[in-house]
């Protein structure tokens, strides 16, 4: 497994320790996921924007279908029309917005960075994500998808899977909102890009196999240090005892 130090920059040894026996739990469960899928940064950055709201697989679909129009380019998105490139990607649902969406990032990094992304990315990461928010239909998640797996800059990924994880582990951050979710990783473990991929990704492979809207509790790997799952799993064996009794 790869080694991570905990952060000793001030922040809360016991949330920051908590969360790294949540990290290798989970890595000892199911091991490395080899995220972001796509070949290079662009296409890591086509996938981040045609995920929104859909599943991967209609999102392979798509990229299959910018691959097959020879359109996996900034150039190629730029010529297209709006109507051909939704049709493209139609597969990803919301598809005119998408292809607004990528049109306007592809656009955006023509006429400051004349198509040269590592120049994008070439500057700190505050005034890099501040940058992506402006550009149309990039959110938040968005940003810190291209960010994190296409930048290789550390701003921890967050989405409706490790918000619900994060409240069954009593890992709830101090507000509701997604930048207080993702302080409580950026505050207690360490900037480490590698660190931040692999962590989200095996949150979002753990949400979709176990600890889903309905956990499968159990059996799972946090089991032994989540409040939610052994509630869960007590309420149930209560009900079992009542109907034998």
């Amino acid at each position: 497994m790869t080694a991570h130090r905990l952060s000793s920059s001030g922040a809360s040894t016991s949330v920051g320790t908590r969360l790294m026996d949540v990290y290798r739990r989970l890595y000892a469960r199911y091991g490395p996921q080899h995220w972001w899928p796509g070949d290079g940064p662009f296409e890591t950055i086509v996938g981040a924007i045609l995920t929104q709201n859909t599943a991967w697989v209609n999102v392979e679909r798509a990229m299959n279908g910018l691959k097959e129009a020879q359109a996996m380019s900034l150039r190629r998105i730029r010529e297209l029309s709006q109507d051909d490139l939704a049709a493209i990607i139609r597969s990803s649902g919301y598809f005119n917005s998408k292809a607004r969406k990528l049109k306007a990032f592809a656009h955006h990094v023509g006429e400051r960075y004349d198509d040269d992304l590592d120049a994008m990315f070439n500057q700190e990461l505050a005034p890099l994500r501040i940058e992506l928010l402006s550009i149309y239909g990039i959110g938040r998640e968005t940003a810190d998808d291209i960010i994190l797996y296409a930048a290789g800059k550390p701003s921890f990924v967050i989405d409706s899977y490790t918000i619900r994880i994060l409240r069954r582990l009593g890992l709830v951050a101090g507000g509701t909102q997604y930048d207080d979710f993702q302080a409580l990783f950026h505050r207690n473990l360490d900037p480490d890009p590698d660190l931040f991929n692999e962590y989200h990704a095996l949150l979002d492979c753990h949400a979709v196999l176990t600890c889903r809207k309905s956990p499968l509790c159990e059996g799972c790997c946090l089991l032994e240090i989540c409040p939610a799952g052994r509630e869960s799993l007590q309420a149930v064996a209560g009900v079992q005892q009542r109907r034998i009794s």
